[in-house]
């Protein structure tokens, strides 16, 4: 039998993301962001949510674009470290060994020591509670040479951690390859 146990934050996987932005002063800033996700296929859109009180959150609003840096599990404690400080205080990027990196396609900076990119420009936002959610189309993906197979970006090279709310707040490694989508399932049929 199930058990109730409330109205959460709760959906797993929940992924760890480093947002990439300039401020008004065009300083690179990133943030760790849990909520967010693929949200629409054509055109491709990513979406994050942004608490309003957050550093982050102004530059968005100012330049409009962003970029999504994916770690590998070789990061850990500075993608833990980029969200536990404001940018407002702290140079993230010197802090932490990590090198900014301007996108030739959006105005702002990812992580080169990241082995996936996503850049971004702004196309909606919505305010949801004490979050803004930004849905972001996808203008160019970048990924390290070293994480490609031979379709694209490969899960076990990348190595990316997701967060656990509600599991002791911890992070976690992605683990062992379950089948093939959209065919493990036709059995069923």
């Amino acid at each position: 039998m199930k058990k109730s146990i409330g109205a959460k934050t709760i959906l797993y996987p929940t992924p760890v993301l480093i947002v990439g932005t300039y401020d008004k002063s065009g300083k690179p800033n990133i943030m760790t962001v849990a909520w967010g996700g693929i949200c629409c296929t054509t055109p491709p859109c990513v979406t994050i949510s942004v608490r309003e009180a957050t550093y982050t959150y102004g530059s968005l609003m100012e330049q409009q674009a962003f970029t999504i840096s994916i770690p590998s599990e070789d990061y850990v404690e500075q993608a833990d470290f980029i969200g536990v400080v404001s940018g407002k205080d702290t140079d993230k990027f010197s802090r932490t060994g990590l090198t900014p990196v301007r996108s030739e396609v959006v105005n702002a900076p990812y992580v080169a020591e990241f082995p996936i990119v996503l850049e971004c420009k702004v196309i909606h936002t919505y305010k949801i509670g004490i979050h803004t959610q930004f849905i972001g189309e996808i203008l160019d993906i970048k990924a390290d040479e070293s994480v490609l197979g031979e379709k694209g970006p490969d899960v076990e090279k990348i190595k990316p951690f997701l967060w656990a709310p509600d599991s002791g707040r911890s992070y976690y490694g992605i683990g062992r390859n379950l089948g093939k989508a959209f065919s493990i399932g036709k059995g069923l049929k």
